[in-house]
């Protein structure tokens, strides 16, 4: 046999094992996938996802009062999409959403409840910080939260550009806190501020024509606008990115690791119903186009 010919039967053979190796790959996917069983049987004894799935069901620390993340519809439900991300461990968990218990909180009582383990974890627009990170572990962000603008369909200014050029003249009213003024002129330097005790009171001003805009939170423009499109508009400006994460109990790396990658593969995969149809009913945002390729961030 010549050299070329022992190269090309060698080539063959090559391309024979890799095809078979590659099939063998699949064959051993599809028919080695773990049973229940086995896989509990991986996770650490002392790690809460073994507790959670022994128990069957999860519990949620939330709120119920903070449309559109947490709040009760007119049965009295729980709704929002803090709960719909909580219904997506729920059916990762034991493949049925409904399998939350939620635990209605105060916002003060987030951690707390999550150090004493009172919750499994905390799902209610908790903003992600350097301090806080010290206290729980967080999970993959869900949301990147902001400061935008409310306008009013009635009112002379509508948009970003127009609030920008009427100068002093534009009114922005807003929460009182100590980064109030610093936070609006980040948007508009010239507007004059009005710093309300409420964010209600902020939106209030801006229905009664005190106020040209509201600087409030994204989500909160996004499901005004969604619910009352005839008397209110975002003004098509946002800023102030933080991001908003569920929060669990520091030092169990199986239970931390699984929400993430459930997480994962509810915004950026295969498992995105709840997600976008959360996106859709709380946002009025169409689901994000999932390219396959490059891996998200």
């Amino acid at each position: 046999m010549s050299g070329s010919q022992d190269r090309r039967d060698m080539l063959k053979l090559s391309g024979l094992g890799i095809a078979a190796g590659v099939m063998s790959g699949i064959g051993a996917g599809v028919g080695s996938f773990l049973t229940p069983e086995q896989a509990y049987a991986q996770a650490q004894p002392t790690s809460l996802l073994r507790t959670v799935l022994d128990r069957k069901k999860l519990i949620v620390g939330t709120g119920s009062t903070n449309a559109p993340w947490h709040f009760e519809d007119e049965k009295g439900q729980l709704t929002g999409m803090d709960i719909a991300m909580a219904r997506i461990l729920a059916a990762g968990l034991f493949d049925d959403p409904t399998k939350v218990e939620f635990v209605k909180q105060d916002p003060a009582a987030r951690i707390p409840n999550i150090t004493t383990g009172k919750v499994d974890i905390v799902i209610q627009f908790m903003t992600v910080t350097a301090q806080r990170a010290q206290l729980v572990a967080f999970s993959r962000p869900y949301y990147l939260e902001g400061v935008a603008l409310l306008t009013s369909t009635k009112g002379k200014l509508k948009t970003h550009k127009q609030l920008l050029a009427a100068g002093k003249a534009a009114r922005v009213s807003v929460l009182q806190n100590v980064y109030a003024d610093r936070m609006v002129r980040a948007a508009l330097p010239q507007a004059t501020v009005m710093q309300l005790d409420t964010e209600a009171n902020a939106i209030q001003a801006l229905d009664s024509g005190r106020s040209d805009t509201a600087a409030i939170d994204l989500s909160t423009v996004r499901w005004l606008v969604k619910r009352n499109p005839n008397a209110y508009l975002d003004a098509g400006y946002s800023y102030w990115p933080q991001l908003y994460s569920a929060a669990m109990r520091q030092g169990d790396p199986d239970w931390l690791n699984w929400v993430n990658t459930t997480f994962a593969v509810a915004i950026f995969a295969t498992e995105a119903e709840i997600y976008d149809k959360g996106l859709e009913d709380f946002f009025g945002q169409k689901p994000p186009v999932r390219k396959p390729g490059f891996p998200p961030i």
